[in-house]
């Protein structure tokens, strides 16, 4: 998002990935809406969907006390000794 629509080979560039392996992954975000694609002549340009990000994170957020409660429970849980945990 910092840097806007980019090429496939510049992000490429960017991740510590094949090639093959970010084209992969840039289809799966197509096809979920994170992000939209173009073609400029031989180029495929890529630029996040602010909105889809939005929607994820408003989900994230409104979802983070179930699942830190849920986290705090079971690393209570993991720290409990085995007598404990028989309770």
């Amino acid at each position: 998002m910092q840097h806007g629509e980019l090429p496939a080979g510049a992000l490429v560039a960017h991740a510590n990935m094949t090639a093959p392996a970010v084209s992969r992954h840039l289809k799966v975000l197509r096809e979920a809406g994170v992000i939209t694609q173009r073609v400029e002549g031989t180029k495929r340009m890529y630029r996040v969907a602010p909105e889809s990000v939005k929607a994820i994170s408003d989900w994230t957020i409104s979802h983070q006390s179930f699942w830190e409660g849920s986290l705090d429970r079971l690393d209570a849980l993991l720290a409990a000794t085995p007598e404990q945990q028989d309770e």
